[in-house]
């Protein structure tokens, strides 16, 4: 005889009495957590259309942008401030990005397991939730920094969609080189939280990343691009010869890093000496990809995707420091 238990087999007041109870309560607790997960599992696929991965050029440009405006000084707050709203706002661009291309996710190999590809939410659900996002990014960033950095979010988010996504990416090879122009916009956000206005500087950022967009999505697309042709996008790798591809390559990875040079005068020493240095390390990877494909040898095009987002960290990660470090610029050095 068990603690607890009658002779008879029947159980105290509330125990099981019968081989079958223990199953339901089994059962049960089954289904909680198959609720439970399936919970879990519907909050990661939201998390997954704002594209987190994608976020992180948010990050490495903003700041460096917020602290050259404000050169030699450091604003916690208001940096996490203007953070947050460019996420959301970059977040929901992303989620509608997504909505737009849900027909042709379906079709490539790379994309097939994005959320609504795979049908983990209804479409119109994903369209609310980045909508809402947009809206609550504009507020956030108007009340916290200023009206421009509120409408900059908008238009980025806009542009993104009904530019890019709707029109350019579908139509045209050349989709990603003014496309690209989405991307460039939270130097602009950072620094107009700062300013209240849009310098030279904060221009020659957005060229920065506006000519260092199509070498960086054109290296990926090289590694994908039947995904591309199976879904009838005309991105450049689907349609031209790698030779064409890589040339166009080396052409923007020089006008990047002259970009990266025109912003000298504004900054200082350490941000010259980091943006010259990662250039030439930038070129030489870009020339020997192209050298590669004309010689119709072997070649690794996802070796300069990668490269290329540390190639911009570097540059970037130097202005910041440059920024904070607060010592003249060359244009005051010269003058």
């Amino acid at each position: 005889m068990r603690i607890g238990q009658q002779p008879g087999g029947h159980g105290f007041a509330g125990g099981p009495s019968h081989p079958d109870d223990h199953r339901t309560d089994e059962g049960s607790t089954a289904a909680e957590k198959s609720a439970v997960g399936r919970a879990f599992a519907l909050v990661l696929a939201y998390i997954a259309l704002t594209k987190p991965r994608v976020i992180e050029l948010l990050l490495v440009t903003t700041i460096p942008a917020m602290l050259l405006a404000d050169r030699g000084h450091v604003q916690p707050g208001l940096i996490l401030t203007t953070l947050f709203g460019g996420m959301l706002a970059a977040a929901s661009a992303n989620c509608l990005n997504m909505v737009a291309d849900a027909d042709i996710d379906k079709i490539m190999a790379r994309t097939a397991k994005r959320p609504l590809a795979r049908g983990a939410m209804p479409v119109s659900h994903a369209f609310v939730f980045g909508v809402t996002l947009g809206i609550i990014s504009f507020f956030w960033l108007w009340f916290t920094t200023n009206l421009l950095s509120g409408i900059l979010a908008v238009v980025t988010i806009c542009f993104y969609i009904f530019v890019y996504t709707l029109v350019l990416k579908r139509r045209t090879s050349q989709n990603v080189v003014w496309g690209g122009a989405a991307g460039c916009m939270p130097v602009m956000i950072g620094w107009s939280a700062v300013t209240g206005t849009i310098g030279w500087q904060a221009v020659v950022m957005f060229l920065v990343i506006f000519l260092w967009t199509p070498p960086h999505t054109w290296a990926l697309m090289l590694r994908y691009k039947e995904d591309y042709q199976a879904a009838h996008v005309p991105m450049l790798p689907a349609v031209a010869s790698e030779t064409k591809v890589t040339k166009h390559i080396v052409v923007y990875a020089w006008a990047t890093v002259a970009a990266t040079l025109a912003l000298a005068p504004g900054s200082g020493v350490i941000y010259a000496v980091i943006a010259l240095a990662s250039g030439i390390w930038f070129l030489v990877v870009a020339h020997r990809l192209y050298a590669g494909v004309r010689a119709g040898t072997p070649v690794k095009p996802l070796k300069l995707f990668i490269l290329s987002n540390e190639y911009l960290a570097l540059v970037f990660c130097g202005l910041a420091v440059d920024s904070v470090v607060g010592w003249d610029t060359l244009a005051q050095l010269l003058s």
